[in-house]
């Protein structure tokens, strides 16, 4: 490992950082190691990047002591932050803010800033279309990343703007259900807008193709996508790839999707009412031309149902309760 340029990956365990350090460690001459950084070594997915020949490190993003000793000797960092584990944009600004001055005191000579846009850009601070949460906040684990953005300002950062994962279908539970009448279906503020969407594992190859790049990245806004797709256009390749179907999308308001009730129901009524509304904005920040030309394996929405298949299906015929 003494000769390779070592990356620290925050989020090892998770979709994006774990894409990362799959992409590293399944290039062994590409020049670069992996340095999982994780809360809980004893993870299951941590003893598997170890196993495949990464170096894990415990640190935590709320303890910026352990970062900066988890950061110090490494070439690059890859800095993600999880908004659905608490709920809090306060929390993930505080956390990149960690990542951040890590970064800085270990003299990093490349960092990529997982971020997303700042959704109040928008719209008018007046505007009544939807609510502000969190007292400041239209989107908070976008806008709050957005923010975010600022701590890195001196560091050598390129900031990637992801897109929806669509592993949300079986990770949080978003694909179609099978209702009682046999019927698939999912509701979704959306109307017929397209929704920027990408396999998570795809983001980590793109990080892995702009570390592999070098410094022409550098102070570089990317945005990347899979694929735009409306939710009629996701049910109809869902149907076609699990054969099932077909799919009835219920498009209701935001309004309603927000009344739900599950925990982030009005963050996620939100987050779909920006992609429905701003869809021209939101689709022209991020290219799939990049995306491919930094991961040349870019999956598009056919192939991640492929690929997926096995996790997708639960999800979509949960056991009775």
């Amino acid at each position: 490992m003494a000769d390779k340029k070592v990356i620290a990956v925050v989020g090892s365990t998770g979709a994006q950082g774990g894409g990362l350090v799959d992409a590293i460690l399944s290039d062994p001459g590409g020049g670069f190691a992996a340095r999982a950084i994780t809360r809980d070594p004893t993870k299951a997915k941590a003893a598997a990047i170890a196993a495949k020949g990464g170096e894990v490190v415990k640190a935590d993003l709320d303890d910026v002591e352990s970062l900066k000793k988890a950061f110090a000797g490494a070439h690059g960092v890859y800095g993600v932050t999880n908004f659905w584990e608490h709920f809090s944009g306060e929390k993930e600004k505080q956390q990149a803010k960690n990542i951040a001055d890590a970064a800085k005191a270990a003299g990093v000579k490349h960092v990529i800033w997982s971020t997303l846009e700042d959704t109040r850009n928008l719209m008018k601070a007046d505007d009544k279309r939807m609510p502000m949460l969190q007292e400041k906040y239209r989107v908070p684990h976008f806008d709050a990343k957005a923010e975010a953005d600022a701590y890195f300002a001196g560091l050598p950062t390129t900031f990637l703007v992801t897109s929806f994962y669509w592993d949300n279908l079986y990770s949080f539970g978003l694909a179609p259900k099978k209702g009682a009448d046999g019927q698939y279906e999912w509701t979704f503020p959306m109307g017929t807008s397209k929704l920027a969407g990408i396999a998570a594992e795809d983001i980590g190859k793109v990080a892995y193709g702009i570390f592999k790049a070098g410094q022409q990245y550098v102070g570089k806004t990317v945005g990347i996508v899979g694929e735009n797709l409306t939710l009629s256009e996701m049910g109809e390749k869902i149907t076609k790839g699990m054969g099932v179907g077909p799919i009835r999308y219920n498009a209701v308001d935001a309004d309603v999707y927000r009344g739900f009730g599950f925990p982030g129901a009005d963050e996620m009524g939100n987050m779909f009412q920006v992609y429905r509304d701003f869809e021209k904005e939101v689709t022209g920040a991020r290219s799939a031309d990049t995306a491919r030309q930094l991961n040349p394996a870019l999956q598009n929405f056919d192939q991640f149902i492929a690929k997926n298949k096995s996790k997708i299906e639960p999800a979509m015929n949960p056991a009775p309760a």
